[in-house]
């Protein structure tokens, strides 16, 4: 937040979306201008009809000026969120080919036609005959185009300003940006500035962001935030800042149910730490994480996994085949699974279901399976980095264990790249490897970094058989397993953990 004045010092007209008024720290200071801008199909209209029905809802008078929009399409855009425009006054500037009957409810002009300084008239007679205290003017570009140059456009711009002032209105005056290059009029004016963008990437859903590049005497989140249009109006989703969310919890162990395995990680984790399982694919990343989960759920801890690469199905099976009973519970509500496709979700929608799930439903670990996927919803390397950083320290500041899971490039051998290195993030670093040894593919996993305490610094071999995971003794008598290739100690004998010799 910008350090300003105190967010209670001044009073505060809400604009009907949670996100929004959250990133303006309550919402708009009341009875002042604001400058709403964005390119066309940015969600301008859809913002400005939801400021209006929330004043409505309120008891306070709505207005809407449309100068690029009838009522018809208005209602129309209303009708496909579920809404009504009936306590709100629609007062038209555009043209129509229908004749004009004395007692239709929408005064029509047209802008090409009418003086700037009777239009501006107009409008204030409607203003006074409604007694609004909502007002949504929607586009200036009109008024620009009726006032011909900057400094007439500016004083009438100017004049609604004082206007509004005087009639205790709060004003969203809308822009399609479609003034030449570098006219700052609006802004300069403005008491605030809600800006809106859209961008289109090469595959995937449409992306949209606001951000708040302007707001007097007022504290707010800078930045930008994600944001959706759903059935309903717009849903932003807030930039996090995890020193906005700390809290006190105690930081006892959190165990994975299998001894051999809790030892390898120096008596398990500790819980607020988040934790790297990396290795090739197909090397048990995924089931080692739901071991996780699933002891959670018999511990009582609320616990939930996200899903970018594999399906509900798929992850059930999966579970299922190797004696993980996750079905159960699911059953119970303790544990829930969240599909998510990357080309439909960005990173601040996925940030904010986890902050959902973490502080509406008191969730306590968190599993992103896999962070390939979430490099997918997140395309530049940098930015992800940094939701991942703001993510994993509001999760760990709200007493949240994360498991992470990353797949290498490549199958076998020492030199196994990532798409991204996100080690130095992870508290704890739990790597898993295929080697070969005897004819046979085998499995190896050795923590390499733990932050938060001792771990053993040995190798040891793993098995998934129908009744669970299976953690063997350290291989001591080996060597070569990270490369790949194992090779014995002269003598050595190799032991599975069931004490079968091989």
């Amino acid at each position: 937040m910008t350090d300003t004045v105190a967010p209670d010092a001044v009073s505060l007209v809400d604009t009907g979306i949670a996100g929004l008024d959250d990133v303006l720290a309550g919402g708009l200071p009341a009875e002042r201008m604001y400058l709403l801008e964005g390119d066309p199909g940015s969600g301008k209209t859809t913002l400005a009809l939801q400021f209006l029905i929330t004043g409505a809802q309120r008891g306070e008078r709505g207005l809407f000026v449309a100068l690029s929009e009838s009522a018809e399409e208005l209602r129309a855009t209303a009708k496909s969120h579920g809404w009504s425009l009936d306590n709100i006054d629609i007062f038209e500037l555009i043209p129509s080919d229908q004749s004009l009957a004395a007692d239709a409810r929408y005064t029509m002009f047209h802008p090409s036609e009418v003086e700037l300084g009777a239009t501006i008239r107009t409008v204030q007679d409607v203003v006074e005959r409604t007694g609004a205290t909502r007002i949504v003017f929607d586009s200036l570009s009109e008024l620009r185009l009726l006032a011909q140059d900057s400094l007439r456009y500016r004083r009438q711009v100017l004049a609604l300003k004082q206007y509004f002032a005087r009639r205790h209105g709060t004003v969203l005056m809308v822009d399609d940006r479609t003034s030449a290059a570098g006219d700052m009029v609006l802004f300069s004016l403005a008491h605030g500035v809600i800006s809106l963008e859209r961008h289109t990437p090469e595959f995937g859903v449409l992306r949209r962001r606001v951000q708040i590049p302007k707001l007097r005497g007022r504290a707010f989140r800078e930045g930008f935030h994600d944001f959706k249009i759903r059935r309903g109006g717009l849903e932003v989703f807030p930039r996090l800042v995890a020193a906005e969310h700390g809290r006190d919890f105690e930081t006892d162990a959190i165990l994975s149910g299998i001894p051999r395995f809790d030892a390898l990680l120096g008596g398990g984790l500790t819980r607020g730490t988040s934790t790297l399982i990396l290795g090739p694919a197909g090397s048990g990343k995924s089931t080692l994480a739901t071991q996780f989960l699933i002891e959670a759920a018999r511990c009582g801890d609320r616990s939930a996994a996200f899903m970018f690469d594999e399906s509900h199905h798929t992850f059930l099976m999966r579970s299922s085949g190797v004696g993980l009973d996750v079905e159960a519970a699911i059953a119970r509500d303790i544990l829930e699974l969240r599909q998510v496709d990357p080309a439909e979700l960005s990173a601040g929608e996925f940030a904010g279901n986890v902050r959902e799930a973490v502080e509406q439903r008191g969730v306590k670990l968190v599993v992103i399976d896999s962070l390939n996927g979430y490099l997918h919803a997140m395309p530049e390397q940098s930015l992800l980095l940094l939701h991942l950083h703001d993510l994993l320290s509001y999760l760990g500041q709200q007493g949240v264990t994360t498991l992470m899971v990353m797949a290498q490039h490549g199958l076998v051998g020492s030199q196994m790249g990532t798409p991204v290195d996100t080690t130095y993030l992870a508290d704890t670093v739990l790597l898993t490897r295929f080697f070969e040894f005897g004819g046979e593919v085998r499995r190896a996993m050795s923590v390499i970094k733990k932050r938060t305490g001792e771990h053993e610094r040995t190798i040891r071999e793993f098995f998934f058989t129908r009744k669970g995971l299976e953690v063997g003794e350290p291989l001591k008598q080996f060597y070569g397993i990270l490369g790949g290739t194992a090779r014995p100690s002269e003598d050595a004998e190799v032991q599975r953990p069931d004490g079968a010799h091989r």
